[in-house]
């Protein structure tokens, strides 16, 4: 997989987030795979062999969590 600079990280989101309502960029999350928190907007985009496109945990690509495996952090 290769990563994908994104520009528009709001646009992005709004347009492949995969669930119902898209997170905010300042909204705090958890990832279950390597327990990191983080701002939503530090997310990155990696690019499969088939073209899809995974929006990951920030710490990919040693973190194999993608926006699946991310919760909210009260």
């Amino acid at each position: 997989m290769k990563e994908i600079e994104i520009k528009d990280k709001k646009k992005f989101l709004e347009e492949n987030y995969p669930f119902g309502e898209v997170p905010d960029l300042e909204d705090i999350k958890r990832c279950i795979h390597c327990d990191s928190i983080f701002l939503v907007k530090d997310f990155k985009v990696f690019e499969g062999e088939s073209g899809f496109q995974y929006i990951s945990c920030p710490n990919a690509p040693e973190c194999d969590g993608t926006v699946i495996d991310w919760f909210n952090v009260e």
